[in-house]
């Protein structure tokens, strides 16, 4: 069975279709992070969670997320991630820091 990475802000066409040549299985729902309740009726499916600023990835969403082995945030900082919460569940957070430094040169 393929990993299951849910993205739940937006992110570019480019990136979606990254996981997707990687074999992985990406449901790609950029509004979703906004809305607390239908993220955690969801999470749970989800070995992965792409995120930007919208998301935010609290202990509540983590202990839901009984699948989740990472949370990689889009740009710089994880302040919207619990870290440790995600710490204690063997989670793993990162982010790309360098992601956004030719959109702002």
């Amino acid at each position: 069975m393929a990993p299951r990475v849910l993205v739940s802000d937006k992110l570019s066409t480019t990136a979606v279709q990254i996981f997707k040549d990687r074999g992985i299985e990406v449901d790609y729902l950029p509004d979703l992070g906004k809305d607390k309740e239908k993220l955690l009726e969801v999470i749970g499916q989800y070995d992965g969670l792409a995120i930007r600023s919208a998301t935010k990835v609290t202990e509540k969403l983590i202990n839901a997320a009984t699948r989740l082995k990472v949370v990689g945030r889009a740009g710089i900082g994880v302040d919207n991630v619990d870290i440790p919460a995600a710490s204690r569940k063997g989670i793993i957070v990162m982010n790309t820091p360098f992601g956004n430094s030719i959109t702002t040169a």
